[in-house]
């Protein structure tokens, strides 16, 4: 373990003022801040984002690059220079719509041009150009590619090994008592806050951000990611990888580009070998104050409030979203876009598929309120008794 030398200390200390150029680079989740369960790091620091965008393209190249087709005389030269969700699309961007049951946001949204079907095209607003496709969310992923041609194999330390072998590369600002271990990689423009302890065979990506007196665990790797103070990863955890999303059809599974990031709180701590993934468009965020045990999957665009604790080995699928002090028993699991509310206890090896009210206790599988799930477990047992033979 060796002592760093200190580079650009009050670029790091002063997490409200750091000096990133963001004109060549563009986040797609600069409103990440305002979501509900967001911590305030986001709010304190401004970032450039971790992907190179291409473009802007006219409307008529991305239809034709993605098997789409433009209806009634809609502008095929309008540029469209990124690409957002439904509830969050500009006036120069592209969003889609894959089912009727977001027909709400549709007619809220501000996007320039929606990828839906064409029996459902009605639904755009007269403001918006319908992209008519029989496969949106597919159109959605061949667009996301185009726009970042990186995202699929993102360098995670955005700059090639050089000859003396350097793992830290000189961009990389490392605050004053930094500590790394043997092996350590910092990547290109890297912030490593002062305080900090990075363990034997860390990696820290391009353009990660890491907040005062954390540890990061041996083993350990960050990407597209921006950490809070007093942030712990034990060994072998992994955060900012892409997260696992496929448009589906009979012709084999197209891979999604996940542009998002990973943003996390203060005093987190999340335990060995568990893995949180970046989000598709938006952030995987994790509120102040969360624990999370070892082997715990937190997929893409998941957001856990403040305070939860989560057991190990529990899992969480895409969108889902925790309101503060939630917490999961081992083994347990929530689906993908679920609702639980404050407070909410998830026994352990139960499995959550419908939203849940803040303050609720829920068991089993389905998971149920915990009342009706134990006399539901009692009843089978008597059951079982009954019907055993010499019982009587």
């Amino acid at each position: 373990m060796i002592a760093a030398q200190p580079r650009h200390e009050n670029a790091i200390s002063e997490r409200g003022a750091i000096g990133y150029d963001g004109r060549s680079l563009a986040s797609p989740n600069a409103a990440n801040g305002d979501r509900d369960g967001s911590p305030q790091l986001e709010k304190r620091l401004q970032h450039p984002g971790f992907f190179q965008r291409g473009g802007p393209f006219r409307l008529q190249v991305i239809a034709d690059t993605v098997g789409a087709e433009l209806m009634h005389d809609y502008d095929g030269s309008r540029e469209i220079d990124d690409l957002r969700p439904l509830d969050r699309a500009g006036e120069t961007h592209l969003t889609f719509c894959a089912s009727r049951k977001y027909a709400g946001q549709l007619a809220a949204t501000k996007a320039a041009a929606c990828l839906i079907k064409l029996k459902d095209a009605d639904l755009v607003p007269e403001r918006a150009a319908a992209v008519t496709t029989d496969v949106p969310h597919r159109a959605f992923a061949l667009a996301v590619g185009m726009l970042y041609p990186d995202a699929l194999q993102s360098s995670a330390a955005a700059s090639a090994a050089d000859a003396e072998g350097h793992l830290i590369h000189p961009t990389a600002e490392i605050g004053e008592g930094v500590t790394l271990g043997p092996g350590v990689i910092v990547g290109r423009e890297a912030r490593i806050g002062s305080g900090t302890k990075v363990a034997a065979g860390a990696m820290i990506g391009y353009r990660v951000f890491i907040g005062p007196d954390s540890y990061i665990g041996p083993g350990v790797s960050v990407t597209h990611a921006l950490l809070g103070a007093r942030v712990s990863l034990h060994a072998g955890a992994r955060v900012g990888q892409d997260g696992f999303g496929y448009a589906m059809s009979a012709e084999g599974h197209l891979k999604v580009p996940q542009v998002g990031r990973v943003v996390i709180g203060d005093d987190v701590e999340i335990g060995a070998n568990s893995t949180v993934d970046r989000g598709f468009l938006t952030d995987t965020v994790i509120g102040d104050g969360t624990k999370i045990d070892n082997l715990v999957q937190i997929a893409h665009n998941v957001v856990i409030g403040r305070h939860c604790i989560i057991v190990s080995q529990s899992g969480i699928a895409g969108s889902a979203e925790l309101g503060d002090f939630v917490v999961m028993g081992a083994h347990s699991g929530i689906i993908e876009h679920v609702k639980v509310g404050n407070g909410a206890l998830i026994a352990g090896m139960a499995h959550v598929k419908n939203d849940v009210e803040a303050g609720a206790r829920m068991g089993g599988t389905p998971a149920r309120p915990f009342k009706e799930w134990a006399r539901e477990v009692a009843a089978i047992r008597r059951m079982a008794k009954n019907g055993r033979p010499g019982s009587d």
